[in-house]
């Protein structure tokens, strides 16, 4: 599991419920920004890389959603300034679409 400084899903608190304490989440394949403050993606989506290519996974999903468009290009900046990740696109239609993103990682040595 990874700590993340900051948001909930439900009170703006951490898993303690004191607003500011770390949220720990379990890392998996697919990471929802919905539950995090916008000023805190950019370093939420840099970790969530590093650690997922540490579990293993060769393929993540990051959901930004729809909106106006700007958490999604924030996750292509990060996503191009990435050296382990080898391309990215919109997720398939059944997978968020435009509203989330699929990076794939270059292999583990």
């Amino acid at each position: 599991m990874k700590s993340f400084r900051g948001a909930s899903a439900e009170a703006g608190a951490g898993s303690d419920g004191i607003a500011g304490a770390p949220v720990f989440l379990e890392v998996t394949d697919v990471l929802d920004l919905h539950t995090f403050a916008p000023r805190e993606v950019k370093a939420v989506v840099q970790t969530y890389l590093e650690e997922a290519r540490a579990k293993g996974f060769s393929t993540v999903r990051i959901i930004h959603g729809k909106g106006m468009g700007a958490q999604r290009a924030l996750v292509h900046a990060v996503l191009s300034r990435t050296p382990f990740v080898a391309s990215y696109q919109d997720a398939p239609a059944g997978a968020g679409g435009w509203g989330a993103t699929v990076a794939w990682f270059t292999p583990s040595r």
